[in-house]
C-alpha cells in the first residue's frame, strides 16, 4: 500500500513540475537511404510510400525496393506534403507554399498503381495544407502558418489550426495549438500528424526530433498538449503502421539525411 502511494504522489508530482507526465521513449527499428525522403511517408501493410514535393514512390517495406514512381512534375505538381494510407487509397495534402495567396488540395492515389484517381480543392481556406487523416467518420486537416515567408496578410505560425470536415468536406470544428507548441514549430508550422489508436493526435514540426501528443479539449478551441516524445525523425510527415498489432510502430523521415526510419514508441513511460 506504501508503495501504491508513493507512485502516485511521484506521478502527480512529476505533472505539476513539469506540466505532464513522464514521456514515453521511441527506438528506431530501421531506416532506409532514400533520396526522395524530403516530406513525408505514408505506410500500409506491405509498402511504404515517399513523399517528396513533386513525386510519389512506393517501395518495398522489407528490402525498400521501388516498385513504382508517380511524378507531378508535368502536372504542375509543386508542394506534396504529407499522405496517409485509408482502404487502398493514398491520400497526400498538398500546397502552393512558399507563394501567397496560400492555397491547398487533397490529392487522392490508387496504392496499387500509384494512379492519380481523385482531387479535393480547398483554393484559398485557412493556410497551408499540410496533412490529412481520418478519424470516427470524419476528416482532419492541418492548415499551417509560417513566421515569415510562405504567410500572407500579416499572419504567423500562430495561425495555425486543425481543421475537421464530414464526409461531404463540410467544416464541423476548428482548433488552434497552445502557445508552448507553437513556439517550438516557429518560424516554421505543423508539417505532419496522425491520429493513434488511443484517441490522441501524434503532431510534429519542421525540423525537431520530437512529436507531440495532443488532445480534443471538452471545451474551448485550443488542443491539449498531453506528451512530447522524442523520435529519430526530424518533423515532417509522419504515419503510424497499423498493420502491426501490440505495437505502436510509427514510419517518418530525416530529410537531412535523406532517411525513411521505422520505429517503436513504448506504450508505458520508462
Amino acid at each position: 500500500m506504501l508503495r501504491i502511494s508513493v507512485f502516485i504522489f511521484v506521478f502527480f508530482a512529476g505533472i505539476l513540475l513539469y506540466g505532464q507526465p513522464a514521456s514515453r521513449k521511441a527506438n528506431e527499428l530501421k531506416s532506409f537511404q532514400i533520396e526522395e525522403a524530403k516530406q513525408g511517408v505514408a505506410v500500409d501493410r506491405n509498402y511504404f510510400y515517399v513523399i517528396n514535393s513533386s513525386t510519389i514512390t512506393k517501395r518495398d517495406k522489407e528490402t525498400g525496393e521501388l516498385i513504382a514512381l508517380w511524378d507531378g512534375n508535368a502536372i504542375g505538381v509543386k508542394h506534396l506534403n504529407s499522405g496517409v494510407v485509408i482502404k487502398g487509397k493514398l491520400y497526400c495534402a498538398t500546397s502552393n507554399y512558399p507563394d501567397a495567396p496560400m492555397a491547398g488540395s487533397i490529392e487522392i492515389f490508387d496504392t496499387r498503381t500509384l494512379e492519380h484517381t481523385g482531387s479535393h480543392s480547398f483554393g484559398i481556406f485557412r493556410g497551408s495544407t499540410t496533412w490529412i487523416d481520418k478519424r470516427k467518420g470524419s476528416w482532419y486537416v492541418g492548415f499551417a502558418h509560417y513566421t515569415g515567408n510562405g504567410s500572407s496578410e500579416g499572419k504567423d505560425t500562430r495561425w495555425t489550426t486543425v481543421a475537421r470536415f464530414d464526409r461531404k468536406w463540410r467544416e464541423t470544428g476548428s482548433w488552434i495549438f497552445p502557445e508552448n507548441i507553437i513556439k517550438l514549430f516557429t518560424p516554421m508550422s505543423n508539417s505532419g500528424a496522425t491520429w493513434g489508436n488511443d484517441g490522441k493526435l501524434y503532431c510534429t514540426g519542421h525540423d525537431e526530433p520530437e512529436i507531440y501528443v495532443l488532445e480534443i479539449p471538452r471545451t474551448g478551441y485550443t488542443l491539449n498538449h498531453v506528451e512530447t516524445i522524442t523520435t529519430p525523425v526530424h518533423g515532417q510527415g509522419i504515419a503510424f503502421d497499423r498493420s502491426v498489432r501490440r505495437k505502436l510502430v510509427m514510419y517518418g523521415i530525416r530529410r537531412d539525411k535523406n532517411l525513411v526510419i521505422a520505429f517503436e514508441i513504448k506504450q508505458g513511460a520508462e
